[in-house]
């Protein structure tokens, strides 16, 4: 007795794009949009840093996902990237979250004993 073993291929109905081309279309889009109100961003809100410092962590955001190939993962990522514009445009988020994307600058915590008990950690 063969069993026959049917494979099939499941497909998944889109969120905004079709195709990986117009995903990156409107990620390009969406990083144009971003860097065009920096300067309105920088205006209405009252956060210690200047435009070229907003431009670079733009960029670093941006690519950060660069490696993201799913195409629904991508459209995930604009509707959420183009929310948080129009919350930062509108002023419905304060300037002190703006700041939170400059966290990481933060020194990374101890990890070895001697760095941890030098430091007060344990």
């Amino acid at each position: 007795m063969a069993s026959t073993v049917r494979t099939t291929v499941k497909q998944v109905k889109p969120i905004i794009s079709l195709d990986h081309d117009e995903a990156r279309q409107r990620v390009i889009k969406l990083y144009k949009t971003w860097y065009r109100q920096i300067p309105f961003i920088l205006n209405n809100c009252p956060i210690p840093k200047n435009a070229e410092e907003c431009k670079a962590k733009l960029r670093e955001e941006f690519r950060k996902n660069a490696n993201v190939r799913d195409v629904r993962v991508i459209d995930v990522l604009l509707i959420k990237g183009q929310m948080e514009l129009q919350e930062v445009l509108n002023r419905w988020k304060p300037p002190s979250t703006l700041l939170y994307y400059w966290r990481d600058t933060m020194p990374p915590k101890p990890s070895d004993f001697m760095s941890k008990f030098f430091r007060g950690h344990d």
